[in-house]
């Protein structure tokens, strides 16, 4: 791909969004639930708030903390695969968020833990919160073209100016991990090592993967279907170049979830695509 000039990008460039109404820092669960209720279907504050999501230290633009759980297996799986969960990398994919409050709230009731989670609902606060829920962050960035895949600096801007002839929505920023939020993402992925990323998405309705080992074929209603790879995605980004398989939720409508039965199933078909597929290859590695 030809290299994108510096003046090129400087012009094709949108106008920064005005400035966002600055955000009051959360001081308790239930401020923080109170808001993301308000804007997730089929969650409740004492949904939210039973979850017990903790700030992990990184504030979005707005100032709103990224919440996250640690959820260790149990003590008969010492070596249990690390499975990192997100949810809501786009601000206008609600469901995308409500569903992975709907699975934190199964691992917690489960007794026996056979992996080890660690879960963020919601990795675009500010485009969650914001007074129309829209796909970017507070810089009107799209933080699923914001990740480090290799020549970022050539192919992402030139892809965002070709392919999408500069739409805004699909904006990837001035550099790699240049918003907390993405950086959050990043920085987890290099520290906590998962063995598998499981990202929410919607509304295409299918399953995307990248990286090693072999794709699913279902989960639920949802098939295998690739979308495609992008400069700058958490898929290129991990699946690809860092070897550390991502799994792609699209589920089929952003802003009215599946049937009860249908999150559940989804639920089931992936642990049990980790369990056969991630734990294996786990094991095969350590064996060599």
């Amino acid at each position: 791909m030809a290299a994108f000039s510096g003046s090129l990008f400087a012009a094709t460039t949108p106008a920064k969004p005005a400035a966002p109404a600055p955000v009051v820092k959360p001081k308790t669960v239930t401020d923080w639930c109170t808001p993301l209720a308000a804007r997730l279907p089929k969650v409740s504050v004492d949904d939210c708030r039973n979850t017990k999501l903790q700030p992990t230290g990184t504030n979005s633009l707005n100032g709103f903390p990224l919440l996250a759980r640690d959820l260790s297996a149990s003590a008969k799986h010492p070596h249990a695969i690390k499975v990192l969960l997100i949810g809501g990398i786009h601000g206008d994919e609600q469901t995308a968020s409500a569903i992975v409050f709907k699975w934190l709230e199964n691992i917690q009731k489960s007794s026996e833990q056979e992996f080890q989670w660690k879960v963020a609902p919601i990795i675009n606060p500010d485009g969650l919160l914001a007074p129309k829920p829209r796909r970017m962050n507070a810089h009107g960035v799209d933080l699923n073209r914001n990740f480090p895949t290799p020549d970022w600096q050539k192919e992402a801007p030139a892809y965002w100016s070709r392919v999408t002839r500069s739409d805004p929505r699909r904006y990837p920023g001035k550099a790699p991990i240049s918003e907390p939020e993405s950086r959050w993402v990043y920085d987890t992925i290099e520290k906590y090592k998962p063995n598998v990323v499981i990202s929410v998405h919607a509304p295409f309705g299918v399953l995307d993967f990248d990286g090693p080992t072999s794709p699913p074929s279902r989960f639920g209603r949802l098939i295998y279907n690739r979308v495609g790879v992008y400069p700058g995605s958490l898929g290129n980004y991990s699946g690809i170049h860092k070897d550390i398989p991502v799994v792609t939720i699209e589920l089929p409508n952003a802003s009215q979830m599946p049937p009860d039965a249908e999150v559940q199933r989804i639920w089931l078909d992936m642990q049990k695509w980790i369990r056969q597929n991630i734990v294996t290859s786990t094991k095969t590695v350590k064996r060599l």
